[in-house]
């Protein structure tokens, strides 16, 4: 009895961390869509007008700053969606023992949402960030044969 109620408290505090867990679930799968709509437009305008100001600086500091928003919503995501995967399953559990498996089935719903959420997010910050690895590669890439060719032209005249 006496660690029955010692841990209690344990308990609630992980019990509590469901819903924030959850609620920052939807919000990094509603980043990600946003993420991908500053993909496409970054692919198909941004990074051309970029380019052309010809300040390699510039890029790799807006390259650097965006591939560290993409690598955090493909970390964080996925290990927010196994806490919440988790959380609520210790209760249902315990819930099963007690002869209830509807509330099981409620916690293992609950479970297997979490878990998607997670990887819906989590593969889009993957996705996100390997495309604009090679979009701001291919970019400062560009910049250097621009600035090889054009000293090159400086030379010969």
């Amino acid at each position: 009895m006496i660690e029955t109620l010692s841990y209690a408290w344990l308990h609630d505090a992980v019990s509590w961390l469901l819903a924030p867990a959850l609620a920052t679930l939807l919000i990094g799968c509603a980043v990600a869509v946003v993420e991908a709509g500053i993909a496409v437009g970054e692919r198909f305008h941004g990074l051309a007008k970029l380019g052309a100001t010809g300040d390699v600086a510039r890029v790799q500091a807006v390259a650097r700053h965006r591939l560290e928003r993409a690598d955090l919503l493909a970390r964080i995501p996925p290990m927010l969606g196994l806490m919440a995967t988790i959380i609520p399953l210790g209760p249902g559990l315990a819930a099963l023992g007690q002869g209830d498996p509807a509330q099981l089935a409620s916690a293992v719903t609950v479970a297997f949402d979490a878990t998607v959420l997670g990887l819906v997010a989590g593969i889009g910050g993957l996705v996100i960030g390997k495309l604009r690895r090679r979009w701001y590669e291919e970019t400062l890439e560009a910049m250097e044969r621009a600035a090889i060719g054009g000293a090159g032209m400086e030379r010969v005249a």
